[in-house]
């Protein structure tokens, strides 16, 4: 008759997982991708693809965001197998578009955005995708500041929230 073997897991695994979180106070933001962060059903996707003020096109990726009446942002992915064959390709454009947007989510706060997947987006190295990425988060970025420039101009209060913002995303 075999031995019966025991398995212990270790006290941090029975322990919940605390958010990483960065800052001090009620500053302190968190970098997790949860589910508050991201556009879950059709509904969520509708306003932003019927009228998606801010846009960034690439030639492997088109990145619509639009503004929600909310603090935080939140982030639809539509990957299209037409564009990418194998689902290993899409799972790892998918999660490099999560952390890039999880990194940069303080500065796109109250926006809805969708990333959409275009021909030979796979081809593309992490790498390369990530510098690409960055490159349509600073388009998007500028494109913000100025919008909430120009509703300034209508708004004086909101000059003060620019200003902050303006601060965030030159780092």
């Amino acid at each position: 008759m075999p031995a019966k073997i025991e398995f212990q897991q270790s006290a941090s695994l029975n322990q919940p997982q605390s958010d990483i979180c960065f800052g001090s106070g009620s500053n302190s933001v968190s970098f997790r991708f949860t589910k508050s962060l991201r556009l879950l059903c059709a509904a969520d996707f509708k306003p932003v693809f019927d009228d998606a003020p801010l846009r960034a096109s690439h030639q492997y990726f088109l990145i619509l965001a639009r503004f929600n009446q909310q603090t935080q942002p939140r982030l639809g992915l539509v990957m299209a197998k037409k564009h990418m064959k194998l689902a290993v390709e899409r799972n790892r454009m998918k999660r490099l578009i999560r952390e890039s947007f999880r990194t940069q989510q303080e500065a796109l706060s109250g926006l809805d955005i969708v990333v959409l997947s275009r021909k030979g987006m796979d081809s593309l190295s992490n790498s390369e995708f990530s510098q690409q990425l960055n490159q349509q988060w600073q388009r998007i970025f500028k494109k913000l500041r100025h919008h909430r420039l120009t509703s300034q101009t209508q708004n004086p209060e909101a000059k003060q929230k620019v200003d902050t913002d303006a601060k965030a995303t030159d780092h």
